[in-house]
């Protein structure tokens, strides 16, 4: 054993030259999500946020998940299978909201929002036309993070359950018109579509976003003769290059759609407006002008509808007749196909909510996530949005300054 101090100095000097160990950077740990899904209370609201294999998916990667009793009843989905996928079912609805990430379809209602203890994150539909002020101050009064998953953007700037939805009303929306136009609903009896020898149906469209693009989609495929009507050149021009083949396009002029509709078997209604009503462009002359028998679809009734005879309608007495004309304006028609539509959701929502796990939490996603940010329209009680700041005459901050602030 080396006893001498000057041997023993000299030593620990050379020790002081040795290669230190590296201190590697340590990961971000992984953030443990506490999911609640609670039933949909909103009036023929049949969908639901996460599909039993979402949940199996999150429950494996670590989260909780807890799932009102009978959520997933309206898409086909029963408690039985969410348990087996790891969910906890609960049957009291206040525990439900008592989660630290509350995941549903439809925008909560005064009494959801009531039993929320606070400070907590929501991710839900935001109707601005039925978003009653006294909800959005008590969201604001319980510091509450509210995400409208219908502002959220995907990585190549699109709105992904917009789109999703749109897709699905289209499609939907002229599979409506087919069983309609059918004798066994007493209509025509006219088969969507064409043989051979046969002259082929006349469907026209207004719109060229999604949903119209979609419905044209389906009316083709099914051997229709399709016109499609918009105000956007863009639009129609974008229409023809996706479908690859070539379609009647017009811009709406009164008179030349006027001449299509009284040719027309189906017409979907499929008009949207950034802001506020849907412009109406048929006239009821012009609806008394068409064939008797023939289907109006009007899938822009959630925003007043794009025809002049229309009316709201709901799933369980979704049409009327007027003129001789059958008319069918039901808002929500992804509700009608909840189980597709579900799944539909189940896929966009997923790999949101592993990706806020994998950054640690809902407040960090939101500082490293630009589409999911854009979504953000209350954080930690502070109002984001500029519109409904606008429309309720609320203060609000841009989120970017908030995040700022609080770095």
């Amino acid at each position: 054993m080396i006893t001498d101090p000057d041997i023993l100095k000299h030593l620990m000097q050379q020790g002081s030259l040795l290669p230190k160990e590296d201190m590697l950077e340590i990961a971000q740990k992984k953030g443990n999500l506490y999911i609640g899904i609670p039933r949909e209370t909103s009036f023929q609201e049949r969908r639901v946020a996460l599909a039993p294999e979402a949940v199996s998916l999150l429950v494996a990667n670590g989260h909780r998940v807890k799932v009102e009793t009978k959520s997933g009843e309206g898409a086909n989905f029963t408690d039985n299978e969410y348990s087996e996928a790891g969910a906890e079912i609960c049957y009291d609805t206040k525990e439900i909201f008592s989660c630290n990430l509350i995941v549903k379809v439809a925008p909560p209602s005064e009494e959801e929002v009531e039993m929320m203890p606070g400070n907590q994150t929501l991710i839900s539909a935001l109707q601005i036309s039925v978003q009653p002020k006294e909800t959005l101050q008590k969201l604001m009064k319980k510091k509450i993070t509210a995400v409208a998953w219908d502002y959220i953007r995907d990585d190549s700037g699109v709105f992904p359950v917009v789109r999703t939805m749109g897709e699905i009303a289209g499609t939907t929306a002229l599979l409506i018109a087919g069983e309609l136009l059918s004798s066994y609903s007493s209509g025509k009896g006219l088969m969507l579509g064409g043989v051979a020898g046969v002259q082929s149906t006349e469907v026209v469209v207004l719109g060229a976003g999604t949903v119209g693009e979609n419905a044209t989609r389906s009316a083709i495929g099914l051997g229709a003769s399709v016109k499609v009507f918009d105000n956007s050149l863009s639009k129609l021009r974008r229409l023809q290059n996706d479908i690859g083949t070539r379609v009647y396009t017009s811009v709406i002029q009164p008179k030349v759609l006027a001449k299509a509709l009284m040719r027309a078997d189906v017409v979907i209604g499929a008009l949207r407006a950034p802001l506020g009503r849907t412009p109406c462009v048929v006239t009821e002359q012009m609806v008394q002008n068409m064939k008797p028998g023939s289907v109006l679809v009007d899938v822009s009734i959630d925003q007043g509808g794009c025809f002049e005879t229309s009316r709201v309608t709901t799933h369980n007495n979704p049409v009327f007749v007027k003129h001789g004309v059958v008319h069918y304006c039901v808002p929500n028609i992804a509700s009608r196909v909840s189980r597709t539509a579900s799944f539909a959701l189940s896929n966009i929502f997923s790999p949101i909510l592993m990706n806020m796990g994998q950054m640690g939490g809902c407040k960090e996603f939101i500082t490293r996530d630009l589409g999911f940010r854009s979504g953000v329209y209350i954080y930690r009680g502070k109002l984001t949005s500029e519109v409904l700041g606008k429309v309720f005459d609320l203060d609000y901050t841009d989120i970017e300054l908030l995040l700022m602030g609080m770095k």
